[in-house]
């Protein structure tokens, strides 16, 4: 077994058993400081950070995460301080749903920009976190910042969960790429889309990538990473004609990849309302909502979409957490300007 201990001078010692021989050096030391993440690891490797002692002689720094760990070897990690956070904090107001030293979900509202990113410099919700969490900011890869493990677009609102550390960000993560499909992570949206499917559920399976021409944009193309959204109808409303013009949908992801949910419903011809960079070709349809169901999707001004739903199991302490956001007042707005000819899913 491993012995490890955190001294006052931030460093960090573990001592390899004979259950360890012949490990790598950043498989031991993953198992032996479970509070760094192998690839944090690794950059302390490559930092020149981590030291073997020799009996008689000058510890030896070790930079090849491929070494081979033999029983009695003793090694030192040496953490240097976590640089000030890039970029900046700034006094955003947050609606946090839960937080604690390891993690933060919080209600995203419309307009408001995960990272930080061309355009886009300042004013988003990393800014905010780095000022909310303050000195609880422990660190991902030894800056002050909050690791982002899952985005929601620009305009769509809902959950999102972020890591505190290093820890926290390395087991989110690894649920986020498994998709849920052997852990509890389960992400569900409500989305308010043109027209009504004929069935009560679906499945679209279409791969998604760059669009060959738009590079802002997201297309089904061959050869494109696997993507995979489920629907289920909820309600159907019908139009000014009397006839279905618009449903609400409940969309669960198996994949999570950048504008998906989008990507796909547009792709079976029910784009999201607002969605004027996928649907843009369904404008013409709102002359059929009643006059109240216009305003309220002019008001809107974005697409009709919304995290609802976030399960995720705790990065260290193991139990399944579920969280559930309530439709923003604009799209409840919208859902009561079109449940006044709503028939049922």
């Amino acid at each position: 077994m491993s012995d490890t201990e955190h001294s006052s001078d931030d460093r960090r010692s573990a001592l390899a058993g004979d259950d360890h021989a012949g490990w790598r050096l950043d498989r031991f030391l993953a198992a032996a400081l479970p509070d760094f993440s192998r690839s944090r690891l690794q950059q302390l490797l490559e930092g020149q950070a981590v030291f073997l002692a020799l009996p008689g002689q000058q510890s030896r720094t070790i930079k090849d995460a491929n070494h081979r760990v033999k029983p009695g070897d003793q090694f030192t990690v040496t953490i240097p301080p976590v640089a000030p956070a890039i970029p900046q904090g700034q006094d955003i107001p947050l609606e946090v749903i839960y937080e604690d030293k390891e993690l933060i979900v919080i209600n995203k509202p419309a307009g408001l920009v995960v990272h930080p990113a061309a355009g886009n410099l300042d004013g988003t919700l990393v800014n905010a976190l780095i000022a909310h969490c303050g000195a609880s900011l422990q660190g991902v890869g030894g800056v002050a910042r909050p690791g982002i493990v899952h985005r929601l677009d620009k305009d769509t609102t809902g959950l999102l969960v972020v890591a505190k550390n290093d820890a926290a960000h390395h087991a989110l993560s690894a649920q986020f790429a498994d998709h849920g499909r052997t852990g509890p992570l389960r992400r569900g949206y409500l989305a308010f889309v043109w027209g009504a499917p004929e069935r009560p559920r679906g499945t679209v399976d279409k791969p998604i990538d760059r669009h060959p021409h738009a590079r802002d944009k997201m297309a089904i193309r061959e050869g494109g990473r696997e993507a995979i959204t489920h629907w289920d109808v909820l309600e159907r409303y019908l139009g000014a004609d009397g006839k279905p013009v618009a449903s609400l949908l409940a969309c669960r992801l198996e994949t999570g990849r950048t504008h998906q949910i989008r990507v796909h419903l547009a792709a079976i011809g029910h784009p999201l309302l607002g969605d004027d960079v996928y649907g843009g070709g369904f404008r013409t349809k709102a002359s059929r909502l009643s006059p109240d169901a216009q305003t309220a999707l002019a008001a809107l001004g974005r697409q009709a979409l919304h995290a609802y739903l976030l399960a995720i199991r705790h990065p260290s302490q193991g139990q399944d957490l579920e969280f559930r956001s309530e439709l923003p007042k604009t799209l409840v707005r919208l859902r009561q300007s079109l449940g006044a000819q709503r028939i049922s899913g």
